[in-house]
């Protein structure tokens, strides 16, 4: 399934807010066991000019992410988008509207901690292990890559030497409206420098753009000793910097869970999706015409070399050897290839094709209908080259394809179905990645006795659809339709019909959930979602 997530392993939130006696500030506090982080910014509270701010900290597994890579779980690099999902909690304070949230990457090693005070500011790191606005961990302070003790994190901010490697760090934003938003932010680019080693993973710090905090405050990577500054009765001398660029307006508060939540698909994520859509088209092959665009008169062909039940590679083709497609008439009987091989759209009488996965291997080929149209194709998957195609080969498989004419309609396609996932069990173990086939016909399929005695009824391959997952208990969507560029939740095809895959870790055991499809429609445009729901239950136990 081309979704997997990696929860967070460390988080905290660090303040340099006032405790409650409004004269000391919680710059020694650590959150690290609470189950809700914070972002905000106070302006004018406590004294004129006087600024109070809460940062969030987090850090995610990513030798797992390097880990499902190498075993081929995820796709390589260029391949799958990397998403930083945090997840709303209502709270009964106020929001604050148009917030910017700015993602960090962390520039330095720190401590989650056992601290659980988020109102008061009590739990203080002093010799226990934990972050905070002033210490990375109970032994060290934040510092910059020059020693420069820092205020509220260390960060890259900008190009800047790390272990001798001078890259682009990037700096990602998103906009919450109404401040009651998911943050959903692609750090891609981020994840991609963790994994080659460019950067050092030590997560991500996110807080309000440097225009939203506190204008006295300091903004990412400001030195704790700077001039001028302003005064602050309350300021221990570390925790107040002068930021011309800040704002003079509160933003308070905007809360997120933590990892330590209670709530299953509210923890904190990494969320790796890609496209990993198959569009096997050898039932539903189409000769070329004049009537379709270039590109659509290209029928894409599988291969599936299965060896003792695994998909293996071809040992003579691997992953970047070359393979050769040439389709050929029947024989008399149409039982086999006969003659020669015909020429294709290109003038040739031979495509070449390539590795998918592992095991898999695909072409896009095309071939004019003769006067008379050639009922049954075959595709002859071989070895050989362009340059000297018919040399004698060496042949992998044949295949037989019932090609079709295209034609025009006198009438817009207002077709129904009738869906059916006809391998769905009631169950499934919550470790288990689980295949669902689908048949789908013309709802309106009106047989007769005849044709119901001897014929199956034919069944359509729909060339854009998805599914989505959700609770039955709340209706809670626990995997949305992922219709974008990523198109995560898209289904596939081959001649059998419409299939995916999901794994079941995705979801939270103990409960029944629903799929349910939409298909697209060209004509209107838009995504159309099916009214059938299909039942099944993840297990809370692995037997």
């Amino acid at each position: 399934m081309p979704i997997k997530k990696y929860t967070a392993d460390a988080d905290n939130t660090i303040v340099n807010a006032f405790q409650s006696n409004l004269q000391t500030r919680g710059t020694g506090a650590n959150t690290g066991e609470a189950d809700i982080l914070e972002t905000y910014s106070v302006y004018d509270r406590v004294t004129s000019g006087s600024q109070e701010l809460s940062r969030i900290l987090i850090q995610f597994p990513v030798t797992g992410i390097s880990s499902d890579r190498s075993s081929g779980n995820i796709p390589a690099s260029g391949s799958v988008n990397f998403y930083l999902r945090l997840f709303n909690a209502e709270t009964s304070r106020t929001v604050p509207r148009d917030l910017d949230i700015a993602v960090h990457a962390v520039s330095q090693s720190w401590q989650e901690g056992v601290g659980l005070d988020l109102e008061n500011y009590l739990d203080v790191t002093n010799g226990n292990e934990g972050s905070n606005w002033m210490s990375a961990s109970n032994t060290a302070a934040w510092t910059d890559i020059n020693g420069t003790l820092l205020a509220g994190g260390s960060y890259h901010t900008q190009s800047v030497p790390n272990d001798d490697v001078s890259s682009e760090i990037h700096i990602f934003k998103q906009n919450l409206k109404t401040g009651l938003e998911d943050l959903e932010v692609n750090i891609t680019p981020l994840v991609e420098q963790w994994l080659d080693g460019t950067y050092t993973n030590y997560g991500v710090g996110i807080a309000l753009s440097a225009s939203q905090e506190a204008y006295v405050s300091g903004a990412l990577n400001t030195v704790v000793s700077r001039t001028p500054r302003l005064p602050d009765p309350a300021d221990s001398g570390q925790a107040v910097i002068y930021n011309p660029s800040g704002s003079t307006k509160s933003y308070y508060t905007k809360r997120f869970f933590a990892r330590g939540t209670q709530f299953f698909f509210k923890k904190p994520v990494i969320e790796a999706r890609w496209n990993n859509i198959k569009r096997d088209d050898r039932g539903d092959f189409y000769y070329s015409s004049s009537l379709a665009p270039g590109p659509d008169n290209l029928n894409t062909l599988y291969l599936y070399n299965y060896v003792r039940g695994r998909l293996t590679d071809i040992p003579s083709i691997g992953t970047t050897g070359s393979i050769m497609v040439s389709l050929y008439s029947g024989s008399a009987d149409n039982s086999e290839p006969s003659g020669s091989r015909l020429v294709l759209f290109d003038g040739t009488t031979s495509i070449t094709g390539g590795h998918v996965s592992t095991g898999i291997y695909s072409c896009s080929i095309a071939v004019t209908s003769a006067a008379t149209p050639i009922q049954t194709l075959y595709d002859v998957w071989h070895s050989g080259s362009m340059q000297n195609e018919h040399a004698t080969s060496l042949e992998y498989f044949t295949g037989s394809i019932n090609a079709k004419v295209l034609e025009s309609s006198l009438a817009v396609d207002t077709r129904k179905y009738f869906i059916n996932i006809t391998n769905l069990r009631n169950e499934y173990s919550k470790n288990e990645n689980a295949r669902f086939n689908l048949y789908i016909r013309n709802k309106n399929w009106s047989p007769t006795i005849y044709t119901k005695a001897k014929e199956n009824p034919p069944h359509y391959p729909i060339m854009s659809a998805s599914y989505r997952v959700f609770r039955i208990l709340d209706s809670f969507e626990a995997i949305p339709h992922n219709t974008g560029s990523d198109f995560a939740t898209g289904l596939s095809y081959d001649v059998s019909g419409n299939y995916f895959n999901v794994d079941m870790r995705l979801l939270d055991p103990g409960y029944e959930y629903g799929f349910k499809f939409a298909f697209y429609n060209k004509e209107l445009n838009s995504w159309l979602e099916q009214d059938k729901i299909f039942k099944f239950r993840v297990l809370d136990d692995e037997y």
